[in-house]
């Protein structure tokens, strides 16, 4: 099995948005709700914090871990992008240029609200 710097690249950048996008954006939000409790606290100015903690035993307790951890589940989102690119290469690469693409974007926008804020 020959990975090129190019493949390296691009499976990279697709884990990555996999990543983000299972851990942490709205969208999908339904996939994680069943896993975490939502705790709501005030603040000293009035304003309302929500936090999530995972639930706290079984296998909700597990996935709540996993998901409220970037780490671990990016670890997972790699597996499955890189298998699947090497077992279904047809079917996986568009969805990983997609992901790897969104996932490039995301590095110039933070670029370019870092440079806005200057």
């Amino acid at each position: 099995m020959k990975i090129t710097f190019l493949n390296l690249l691009i499976l990279g950048l697709a884990s990555f948005r996999l990543t983000r996008l299972i851990v942490f954006d709205k969208i999908t939000e339904w996939i994680r709700t069943p896993f975490f409790d939502e705790i709501e606290e005030e603040d000293e100015n009035g304003v309302i914090e929500i936090y999530y903690l995972p639930k706290k035993k079984g296998l909700k307790k597990f996935f709540g871990e996993l998901l409220s951890c970037y780490w671990c589940t990016g670890i997972w989102a790699s597996v499955i992008v890189v298998v699947s690119f090497y077992l279904f290469p047809f079917y996986s690469t568009p969805i990983i240029v997609i992901l790897a693409v969104a996932g490039l974007a995301s590095f110039f926008e933070t670029i370019v609200q870092q440079l806005l804020e200057k």
